[in-house]
């Protein structure tokens, strides 16, 4: 079964089973019941992103279409997460020990979430940037003949296209010009901004701001529940936790954000938790790609790119020492690269608005989910409270 098509099935079970309000102690078989199908779904769709079944067509990690299936991942889970714990449920039982405690770290986790989707999001759009020089180049190039005016107006598009893939992160950090768009802002005297009213791309972040210490700072506490926690309900919040750490780490990784290094360490998660074994592959997976490729500079890791920049490089020795009518075997080795280059960028076109769609839903459900968890510790610390 595709992991699209769990929510629904189980979310329709939940809510028939908790038609009445559950106790903390009732039900307790039920509840490890959906604890264990919970898990099984987080580990069946971690486990197709890392192997997809024979069916399905096979994405490279961290290509444009693979960040879709892992955002629709992230909010199947968090879909199935707050059926989980909200669901037909006494507000006072999640007011409680452990989850007093969990909950507010969970929530914290989700603010930095947002800061991250907004950085990314960001990041698309200088991507997009990218994806504009290489049509350029591609344009230039596909002129029959070739002449030496061509060859020149796509040398300079794709001297651009490196030095905007390329910048160093000091650079990143300070430069406000077009084609350094990554440089975002920390939002500023929103202190009293209503739970519902965050809204992504509106700020522009200090130059300080490090997309490489956000993620680890999502990181503080989180820790797997032990004894008869781990049984209970702080363990499908420490799941949820650990999917939203790694989705955001996986985005930061992909996507050119501010002050990434750092990120080929991945945090840990323990490897006897069988729900997180192929998202540990999945670490490790992305771990040695960054390690091997050792960027120093901002432009991520995102499949695309990484094709782009080397097509890139290639194309610029040919315009380099390109002299017309140039040599026929040149030629045939040049157009073949640029109708790669133009493949790469059609699917950039196609996947790339998607995507930054998609970040955007990520954004809104993490803010909607937030004030309704809100909503309900208020509603919880209110029945909890003694009579006066």
């Amino acid at each position: 079964m595709p992991a699209t098509e769990y929510p629904g099935s189980f979310l329709g079970r939940i809510s028939i089973r908790r038609n009445q309000v559950i106790a903390m102690d009732g039900n307790h078989e039920q509840e490890l019941e959906d604890l264990e199908l919970f898990q099984k779904h987080v580990s069946d769709r971690f486990t197709e992103l890392l192997s997809p079944p024979d069916d399905a067509p096979v994405e490279a990690p961290l290509s444009i279409p693979w960040l879709r299936k892992l955002l629709d991942v992230f909010l199947c889970c968090e879909a199935e997460f707050k059926a989980i714990l909200l669901m037909g449920r006494d507000p006072s039982q999640i007011s409680k020990p452990p989850l007093d405690r969990l909950i507010p770290e969970l929530l914290d986790r989700a603010v930095k979430a947002l800061d991250v989707c907004n950085a990314v999001t960001n990041g698309v759009d200088s991507v997009r940037h990218c994806q504009r020089l290489a049509e350029i180049a591609v344009s230039a190039l596909n002129q029959k003949p070739i002449g030496d005016g061509q060859a020149r107006r796509a040398r300079k598009a794709l001297n651009s296209l490196m030095s905007a893939m390329n910048l160093d992160e000091k650079e990143g950090g300070s430069t406000k010009t077009t084609e350094r768009s990554w440089s975002f802002g920390r939002r500023g005297g929103n202190k009293d901004r209503a739970p519902g009213q965050f809204r992504p791309l509106s700020w522009q972040v200090a130059t300080n701001w490090s997309a490489a210490k956000q993620i680890q700072a999502m990181t503080t506490n989180l820790v797997a529940p032990r004894g008869g926690e781990a049984s209970g309900l702080a363990s499908p919040v420490y799941i949820m936790s650990v999917v939203m750490v790694f989705v955001m780490w996986a985005l930061v990784a992909a996507i050119p954000c501010q002050e990434r290094s750092g990120l080929a360490t991945h945090f840990p998660v323990p490897k006897q938790l069988s729900w997180a074994h192929s998202m540990i592959g999945l670490q490790e997976k992305i771990g040695d790609e960054w390690k091997k490729k050792e960027k120093k500079g901002m432009a991520g890791l995102l499949e695309e790119m990484q094709k782009m920049e080397k097509l890139g490089q290639s194309l610029i020795e040919f315009t380099d020492s390109f002299q017309f009518p140039g040599e026929t075997e040149k030629l045939e080795e040049a157009a073949a690269q640029v109708a790669e280059l133009a493949e790469t960028c059609r699917r950039m076109e196609e996947g790339l608005v998607p995507l930054q769609m998609q970040i955007r839903e990520v954004f809104h459900r993490i803010v909607r989910s937030r004030t309704e968890f809100l909503d309900v510790l208020d509603q919880g610390g209110k029945s909890s409270a003694p009579l006066v």
